[in-house]
Parts: C-alpha cells; structure tokens; sequence
C-alpha cells in the first residue's frame, strides 16, 4: 500500500500529552479522522492567504499523503509538521525533495521545479512573507538548477538537492520548507480543543 510513516520518538509525558491535544484538534476538525485535499485545501489556504495559496497546498498535501491513497491521516499529518518544526536540516531538506519531486520518480525536473516556485512565489508575494524577491520564479529555478545540477543531466537528485543547500545558504533557503508561512498552533498544556 506504500510507506508507512512512524512518530518522532521523544521521551517524556509532556509529548504524549502534546499529542494527544493534536489528535482532539485534528478530530475536531475532521471528525473522519482524515482530511481530504478539498479539505486541507480549505484549511491551508484559511491559515494562509487564501486562493493564492491553493496550488501549494495541493502539493504539500500529496507530499503528506505518503501511502498515496488521497486522503492524510493524523499519522501522516503530525509526523510531517513534527518533522518540519523540529527536524535536523537534513531531514526537512528531503521532505522538501519530496515536495519538489512532484511525480515522486526520485528526481526533480526544471518544470517541476518551477511549477512550485511560481506557486511558493504567487504565495509569498500575497502574503508579503519575504522582502519582494528581484528574482522571477524562472530566474530561481535557473540559478537553482545551474547550482545544484552538478552532472548536467537536466534533473535535480536528492543527493544533489540536500548537499546543494546544505553548502549554498541561498539555496538552502529558497528550497527548505519553512512551517512559519502557515498558522499552526501548537495545543496548548493542559487546554483542551
């Protein structure tokens, strides 16, 4: 059925009730237990700037969705944003890969690249997260590739993805996923949703 996804593994109470509070949230939410990308797309585009934000979604939804079946369960959905906000540099890189690698075939191609540029782009601007950028989305995606695409072959590995940004802190910037462009709130101690 595809890729099962695991909880980070922390010690202490504290996490567990954590958890537990982002499992009431999630169920409150979607009493289904699932949340659909029409779903998702609502409450993404909500805690963001609304219909700029819809073609991004959709795509950090499929990459949430690992088992592939259109639906993102609360496993699969805390994993990522645990993953996001407290990963390693690395980790947060290869699931921005994944983002990325739209046809999930292990590489990144100019076009797929510059589908989500554009998208993260249209997104960025309408909120006004980032200082205007003089760069286009065409000319990131360029500049990108020409760093990043060391044997020439016209596609982007994930080897050369992460080792890219982990030594380009442009680069690293333009690709890593930042969870600050979407309002999560974490469940507060002891607040029941």
């Amino acid at each position: 059925m595809g890729q099962t996804a695991t909880l980070p593994c922390r010690k202490g109470g504290t996490y567990v009730t954590e958890l537990y509070e982002w499992f009431r949230k999630f169920l409150n939410e979607c009493p289904s237990g699932l949340i659909t990308l029409h779903e998702f797309r609502r409450h993404f585009c909500n805690g963001t700037v609304g219909k700029e934000s819809a073609e991004y979604a959709e795509q950090i939804f499929r990459t949430l969705d690992n088992n592939g079946d259109g639906v993102v369960d609360f496993r699969e959905y805390v994993t990522a944003i645990s993953m996001l906000i407290e990963g390693t540099t690395v980790e947060k890189l290869r699931w921005s890969f994944k983002l990325y690698d739209k046809d999930k075939d292990g590489a990144i191609t100019r076009s797929e690249m510059l589908e989500i540029m554009q998208a993260v782009y249209k997104m960025s601007v309408a909120a006004s997260l980032t200082k205007p950028n003089p760069l286009t989305a065409e000319e990131c995606t360029n500049r990108i590739f020409l760093r990043l695409d060391k044997d020439n072959n016209a596609i982007i590995s994930q080897d050369e993805f992460i080792e890219g940004a982990l030594n380009d802190e442009w680069i690293r910037e333009m690709l890593e996923c930042d969870p600050s462009i979407v309002k999560m709130e974490r469940p507060l101690k002891g607040h029941v949703v």
